[in-house]
């Protein structure tokens, strides 16, 4: 069974064209009043959420009806292909996985709808954990969140 491996979920969204980048690039902290599954979040370390490399929040949420915790950092942030990196670690994250990384795109579709792309980089501690599955239904859900929450805004 290999250890590393790559999970991605693609979700059609209705908000404008933009408005999800917007969201998760700078105003990502808002999201525990808009997701049922985010408990909370807060500043661990550094002055800015949304400072790639320098700034470390610290996430609770739940997984698979499990309360979890992690920190993470911004990894890179592309304005022009609507494309943020994160790194997740720590907390749970680091019982279970060595490596995790999240992607979010916001991708504009040929036909004229607007997608959220959700890809998840693992590298599991050993062969007895399971691929992180539950995050998918979690971004799931999330994005239909954050999707109804700029269509009221």
């Amino acid at each position: 069974m290999a250890l590393s491996g790559k999970l991605s979920t693609e979700i059609v969204i209705q908000a404008p064209a933009g408005k999800f980048f917007n969201l998760v690039s700078k105003s990502l902290h808002h999201v525990q009043n808009i997701c049922e599954r985010v408990h909370g979040t807060k500043l661990h370390e550094g002055e800015d959420w949304h400072s790639v490399g320098d700034s470390v929040k610290h996430w609770t949420y739940v997984i698979d009806g499990k309360v979890v915790t992690c920190k993470e950092t911004i990894e890179f942030i592309d304005e022009q292909n609507k494309t943020i990196k994160f790194n997740l670690f720590d907390g749970d994250i680091g019982q279970q996985y060595k490596v995790l990384k999240l992607t979010v795109q916001e991708i504009d579709n040929s036909n004229g709808s607007v997608s959220a792309k959700w890809t998840l980089e693992y590298e599991k501690i050993n062969d007895n954990v399971e691929a992180p599955y539950g995050y998918m239904e979690y971004f799931d859900k999330s994005t239909k969140e954050m999707d109804a929450h700029l269509l009221k805004a």
